[in-house]
This record gives C-alpha cells, structure tokens and sequence, in this order.
C-alpha cells in the first residue's frame, strides 16, 4: 500500500497498524467510514504517529531513511521529527559509523524515548516488577533471590521458544537468523536480520521492540534468559551488544557464522559473552 504525501491535495487517509491508535487515529478512520473528512491537524498527528511507528519498527533512523519508507518528502518528516521531540517522543543521537568516514558531519538519527515507547506499549510493567519482586523476596532475597527470578525468567522463555523452534529447525542454516526474526517480529519484537559490520564474521539479530524493556532494566536475567534460548535455537554461542533496557536504541544479538573459530577471536571486539550475569545486558559499547 502507498502512503499519499502530505504535500499532495485533498485529505491524507493514514493508516497504523499495532496497538499504538489513538484519538486522532480514530477520527481518520470515522472519516474513512463516511463521515465527516478529518481536520488538518487529526492529518498532521496520524503523520506523526507513523513516523514514530516506523522509528519503533526499524530502530533509530535518520530522515532521509523515514522519508524513504514513508514516501514523504525529508522537509515533511524533519517536521514531524521536530514536533515528535518537542514532545518527548522521539530524541536525537549522533548517528554510529562503521568502517572509514564519509566528509562532512554524520546524519542525526531518531530514536524512541522512553516516553515514545510508553505509547506504543499496552503493558502492565509495575506489576510485573512487583511480581518479580515478590518472587525474589520469597526465595530469601540476595543470592538466591536473584537466582529464583533467572528460574522463572528462563521457564517462561521456554515455552515461548517452542514456537520459534519450527521456524527455526524449518528454515536453510544460512536463513535461519532471518526466520527467527521473522517469528519474533510475530510476537511484537519488531525483529530484522543484517550483516554484521564484517559479514564474513556473521549476523547481526536486531529486536527495534521489547515490551518488557522497562522491567528487564531491574531484572537482567530476563535478558539473559533471552540470549540463552537464542544461543540453543540457531546452535551456536551468540553474544549480545546492545539492549533497549540498558538505553540503546535496538537490542542486538551478534550470531557467528557457522564454522567459525571460537568467538574470541571471530566476535567484533569490546563485546561481551553470553554467559549468564548482568553484563550480558550492558550497553553496546563504543
């Protein structure tokens, strides 16, 4: 389906997919009923909610890259993208570049804010925390607390994994990144796979959403008990870079190509194992 530009004549009839509709939404969909044309500003805000749409579904993206996907003009989205900041949604970052250098200052890319992504999520996180919480402190706190939540954490992920595991097993080696990208993308975890920065070390499995992000920054071992079922799907050691709970823009998981030497020495450096701490869910680093 293409997306008319707001640069055209006549009403822009939006469309949004996932749980992030709101009034304005509403009314371009009463109007889409035959009712009364939405205003231009319900046009404007359902713009605006798909440019946030888009930065959720595909990560931090510059305005060029929004425009693309959009077909708007770049003037049209950096618009959006200033009225998206000034409210707290989305906020700028300095875009990272692999390899040498272009001339001239990197293009900006946007990214969700934590406020961005409330928006988007349906979630009930002060209860699981208080859940979460409630289990740790029954196990006897510290230790064992902390080892109680890893159980939990790693028993709720396993039968989640059963339904990536056909896509999986299914699925050629040199795609089945790729097809568990595809089922978590199902699961709401808006999932793509890519090279890595050197292809010829492996691939890159990028998560642009995590609904328990903001539970997963107070309890790690969901994160870890992720990488785990992901290291036992695709049959080999894998290594977490980056994870939206610890501020970055996308969790990314680092996979080896199969065959390769051990990962101390085919993984990109300043990266972290998958063994089971809290550094498994740190930040990329720089």
């Amino acid at each position: 389906m293409k997306y008319a530009s707001e640069d055209q004549e006549g009403p822009v009839v939006e469309t949004t997919t996932g749980p992030a509709a709101s009034a304005p939404e509403q009314t371009v969909q009463t109007a889409r009923a035959g009712h009364a044309a939405p205003s231009p500003h319900d046009e404007q805000q359902g713009t605006r909610n798909r440019v946030a749409r888009s930065i959720l579904d595909h990560g931090p993206s510059t305005a060029a890259e929004l425009a693309l996907r959009l077909e708007l003009t770049q003037a049209a989205v950096r618009r959006h993208l200033d009225a998206l900041a000034a409210e707290g949604v989305v906020e700028p970052r300095e875009q990272r570049v692999y390899g040498a250098r272009t001339r001239g200052r990197p293009a900006k890319a946007f990214a969700l804010t934590d406020c961005g992504r409330d928006a988007f999520d349906q979630s009930y996180d002060q209860l699981a925390s208080d859940a979460l919480r409630w289990i740790a402190q029954t196990a006897g706190g510290g230790e064992m607390g902390e080892a109680a939540v890893a159980a939990f954490a790693r028993a709720r992920l396993a039968e989640q994994a059963e339904s990536y595991r056909q896509a999986v097993e299914t699925a050629e080696p040199e795609a089945r990144t790729r097809a568990l990208a595809e089922a978590l993308t199902a699961d709401g975890y808006a999932a793509t796979a890519r090279s890595a920065p050197n292809s010829q070390l492996g691939e890159q499995l990028c998560q642009h959403h995590c609904p328990v992000a903001h539970v997963a920054e107070q309890y790690p071992q969901l994160c870890e008990a992720e990488t785990e079922v992901f290291s036992r799907l695709l049959g080999t050691h894998v290594q977490r870079l980056a994870t939206i709970a610890h501020g970055d823009g996308v969790c990314t998981t680092f996979i080896p190509k199969a065959g390769g030497a051990a990962h101390s020495t085919t993984a990109p450096k300043n990266t972290k194992t998958t063994k089971a701490s809290a550094s498994t869910a740190g930040r990329n680093p720089a």
